[in-house]
């Protein structure tokens, strides 16, 4: 790049058509050129408009006023305009790609995230029986200000009559929390509730309908 040359290169700076050396080399001619600088900062929008602007606007836009723009050579159409257009047209449609991937990244984190954050709240203890008969019966107890939340769990279980759960505080006092129509498949998900803290609860029984006890799970 010789001395007369900084000043000219300007547009092709400004538009990305400068290859790496000359882009230094004008780089380091801003720094000591007032006028450069000056010129950059007028023209610092052209690029967005270029963005904008068909190519054959483009090139029309360069014709002399009142002349029709010269016909495009072949087989390469345009020189620098065309050129420079096209990369810069390029370069928006990879930035667009990249955005668009990044978007459906951030959706799919945030599907995935989603089942998370409205995950039910865990309760404040879970017990659970067993029996040699195969029956399964489990229960999580949640603190409420007004008690105690049951929410229970069993396969196996009686499947004639009503079950109920009943729970024992430690002074020997019980409260009924649900009852429910047994199951032809013996399978059963219900809450109950009881005024009960939970630091009060000694116990918690399934009973059948004759009101014996199915199952029994001891509170610590």
């Amino acid at each position: 790049m010789n001395s007369a040359e900084p000043h000219r290169l300007l547009g092709a700076y400004l538009l990305g058509g400068l290859d790496g050396p000359d882009v230094e080399a004008f780089e380091a001619h801003l720094e000591e050129c007032g006028t450069c600088r000056k010129e950059l900062a007028g023209l610092e929008k052209i690029p967005m408009l270029l963005d904008a602007l068909p190519v054959p606007d483009a090139v029309a836009l360069t014709a002399a006023p009142g002349r029709a723009p010269d016909p495009l050579p072949s087989p390469d159409p345009v020189p620098l305009l065309r050129k420079l257009a096209h990369r810069r047209r390029t370069l928006r449609r990879r930035w667009t790609t990249l955005a668009a991937a990044a978007a459906a990244a951030c959706l799919a984190l945030g599907l995935a995230g989603g089942p998370l954050l409205v995950r039910p709240p865990q309760p404040d203890a879970t017990y659970s029986v067993q029996s040699g008969a195969g029956l399964q019966f489990s229960v999580d107890l949640a603190r409420k200000t007004w008690g105690t939340e049951l929410a229970v769990n069993g396969s196996s279980l009686p499947v004639d009559g009503t079950l109920s759960l009943w729970v024992r505080d430690r002074d020997g006092g019980e409260d009924r929390a649900c009852a429910w129509t047994a199951t032809p498949s013996g399978r059963v998900k219900v809450t109950g509730a009881t005024p009960l803290q939970l630091g009060s609860i000694a116990s918690v029984e399934l009973r059948d309908a004759t009101e014996h006890a199915v199952a029994v799970i001891t509170v610590p």
